[in-house]
């Protein structure tokens, strides 16, 4: 018996910075829809906006052409809050959309989360288009024609050139970031090539043009990928666990392949053993409801076809993790389906290297898009799980402490902290629901930490120090011998050997300065210096000039850290050096 195929709709993921117009975009391409007045012209699920291709010709009339033929039945777009929230929407091998949109404000260009937006869809191997958006907004620009391109030529010359502008400045970024790129009516090859399509979510300008693009390559490119095995088993992500009323804890899905329906027995990934229940009851909003809107009525269902999103009520499900993959099984692929589940779990929850940072997430999602954007900064990670930050996560981090104190820091994106848990004087804690700007911080921290670290061991090292003494300051000759002393160059510390060129004659026992004793002085100042080891009159004159005497080991270290001294201190390391290296030539190197 042959299974049944068929094509189903082609999830398209929706990215930008803030305010760059993905959500009234994404209004304006359901309102779209809704305008063409056709019963059915959109539909509102958990999650998502389906969008019937009987509603995109529609919309995009004679821009499809009359004779192109289309197998699939639409396009769902993913209508979960905020640009991060995509990093939820994954699977084996990649991500649950097929293609994302990338919104940038075209006046504005690329901010920090498009350039983040830019690197969660890389590590998804997620291939996308870019809206240009905000077109109304360039100086000058009227709505003239609905056809983009007729209204683009028909607009002022100063705002065609401004217009290109905007656009070839997106193209010269995206080609630094790897990614080829033309305007869509432009693009010889949209398998090399990222198609920007300009779009205004005020007018409506560039929306037929955009849902014919994303139609078009759903079609050509990928109709191997849509096909839908009806008789398979339903594959699904968890998109949001919360509390519904009437019905207890509830999970948001978004059913990515297969049939779910009511009564099936289902299998959800787990940080631990996966879990299994069994499908109570499966619910949608009523056409056209904002999801989001506590208000919305839903009505149950006997069935969901893939791709769709859906509220399903189960027993048993109160410790579920968004992001966690979901399917449903029979007796006989129980085993195969936990195994296969587990398998991509584990993908992520993995600790990636003996010694590293700590990183948790609030979903599956979150946390690989965050372990891949740290590795391709080549920072390791010892630990990345899903959760809250814990005491346990701390003691965990001290651990790294004595090793390596820059690796003694916990980074969580989209998490909270259990009661009482907050940075210690060894383990750093940052916090944030924009990956970048846990990543900015987390270089900034390391940067200002690594220079206290490397300061502090300089401060151990025998410094490069250049002294002048004075005989007219002869306080004792010696046990110990007392003169007074200028500091020409550099810093000297109690116990620290000097010598006459590259011959030891004296340790410094004690510094003093106006009856006060110091550990330390530095340059242009004067004090009393107790010379062990020497008698002046014999040994020392009085008025010779002194250096401190490096050991090789200290003059090493210092070479790796004279961003720390000053241009004098280097001269004077460069006169020791100089001095040493008269009886052996190869001194400190």
């Amino acid at each position: 018996m042959t299974e049944n195929t068929a094509l189903r709709q082609c999830v398209i993921g929706i990215l930008a910075h803030v305010d760059h117009g993905k959500t009234k975009l994404l209004d304006k391409i359901r309102g779209s829809a809704v305008q063409i007045g056709e019963a059915g012209g959109i539909t509102q699920a958990i999650g998502a906006s389906i969008i019937p291709l009987e509603t995109i010709k529609k919309i995009c009339g004679s821009l499809l052409g009359e004779k192109t033929k289309f197998s699939l039945p639409g396009l769902l777009f993913i209508d979960t809050p905020g640009h991060a929230a995509f990093t939820t929407l994954r699977k084996r091998g990649g991500s649950i959309a097929d293609i994302a949109i990338l919104v940038i404000d075209i006046n504005e260009g690329f901010k920090p989360q498009t350039f983040e937006s830019i690197e969660i869809l890389k590590s998804l191997k997620t291939p996308f288009i870019v809206a240009a958006n905000k077109i109304d907004l360039i100086p000058g620009y009227k709505q003239i024609h609905k056809n983009l391109l007729q209204n683009i030529q028909n607009q002022d010359p100063f705002v065609q050139e401004r217009i290109d502008t905007k656009i070839y400045e997106i193209l010269g970024k995206l080609s630094e970031l790897g990614f080829e790129s033309e305007r869509f009516d432009r693009i010889e090859d949209y398998t090399k090539q990222v198609a920007i399509v300009p779009t205004s979510a005020i007018t409506g300008d560039g929306i037929p043009e955009l849902l014919m693009v994303l139609i078009g390559l759903a079609q050509k490119y990928l109709e191997q990928s849509l096909r839908l095995h009806v008789k398979g088993n339903a594959k699904g992500t968890v998109l949001e666990v919360k509390e519904s009323t009437g019905l207890g804890t509830t999970l948001d899905v978004i059913i990515y392949d297969g049939i779910l329906k009511t009564g099936d027995k289902i299998i959800i990934g787990s940080l631990e053993k996966p879990i299994e229940t069994r499908v109570k009851a499966l619910l949608c909003p009523l056409p056209l409801k904002e999801m989001r809107d506590k208000k919305t009525k839903f009505k149950g269902v006997k069935q969901v076809t893939a791709a769709t999103g859906v509220k399903i009520s189960a027993p048993e499900i109160d410790n579920v993790i968004a992001g966690m993959p979901l399917q449903n099984y029979n007796d006989e692929n129980k085993t195969q389906i936990i195994e296969e589940i587990q398998k991509e779990v584990q993908e992520v929850l993995i600790e990636t290297n003996k010694e590293g940072i700590i990183i948790k997430a609030d979903t599956l999602g979150s946390l690989e898009a965050l372990t891949f954007l740290l590795k391709e900064k080549n920072i390791s990670v010892r630990k990345a799980t899903i959760g809250n930050i814990t005491k346990k996560d701390i003691t965990e981090a001290e651990a790294s402490y004595e090793k390596d104190p820059l690796k003694a820091v916990i980074l969580g994106f989209n998490v909270g902290r259990d009661q009482d848990v907050s940075s210690t004087d060894k383990v750093k804690i940052i916090t944030n629901n924009i990956i970048y700007k846990i990543l900015e911080e987390f270089e900034q921290w390391q940067e200002q930490t690594r220079k206290i670290l490397e300061a502090k061991e300089l401060d151990l090292l025998v410094r490069p120090c250049k002294v002048q003494l004075l005989s007219q300051y002869v306080f004792r000759q010696n046990n110990p011998a007392i003169i007074g002393a200028e500091i020409l160059e550099g810093k000297i510390k109690v116990s620290t050997r000097l010598m006459i060129k590259n011959k030891p004659v004296a340790t410094l026992k004690s510094i003093q300065e106006e009856k006060e004793n110091l550990s330390s002085v530095t340059k242009g100042k004067q004090a009393a210096f107790a010379l062990e080891g020497v008698t002046l009159g014999r040994q020392l004159k009085g008025d010779e000039i002194l250096y401190s005497f490096i050991p090789e080991d200290d003059f090493r270290k210092i070479k790796k850290l004279t961003k720390y001294l000053s241009h004098g201190e280097i001269q004077v390391l460069k006169e020791i050096a100089s001095f040493m290296r008269e009886d052996n030539p190869v001194w400190g190197i």
